[in-house]
């Protein structure tokens, strides 16, 4: 039974690498905009925006199947999860480091998007 949700595990993941996958083709084709033709274009902001939501949450549920695929201490919060695949050797610091700034980035996207700053989202 392990081995099945091991294999399971897997395919979820690769499918959702996939998607990731689809997600940045997707934005890449925006990502020559200008910061004033951005501001300018409220449908292309919330492209933009949906499209980064969904790939860091992709993100963080591929890092949770993997914390919980090897038995790795639960993370508290959406930034932590990726602590806790630095701490474990899957990650570098340095992808840690990004990784927690875009969680944080995702939680403004959702319950802060007044506060959205394209700076940031064009950068």
């Amino acid at each position: 039974m392990k081995g099945d949700t091991a294999l399971v595990d897997r395919l979820l993941i690769g499918r959702k690498i996939a998607e990731m996958e689809i997600y940045l083709e997707q934005i890449k084709e925006l990502s020559e905009i200008s910061l004033s033709a951005y501001k300018r274009d409220w449908k292309t902001q919330r492209v933009v925006e949906r499209t980064l939501q969904i790939l860091i949450e992709l993100c963080i549920d591929t890092a949770n199947h993997l914390i919980s695929d090897k038995g790795m201490r639960l993370p508290t919060n959406y930034a932590d999860t990726f602590k806790v695949l630095m701490e474990n050797g899957v990650i570098t610091k340095n992808l840690f480091r990004t990784m927690e700034k875009m969680a944080k980035f995702r939680n403004v996207i959702v319950h802060q998007y007044e506060k959205i700053d394209p700076i940031i989202v064009i950068s």
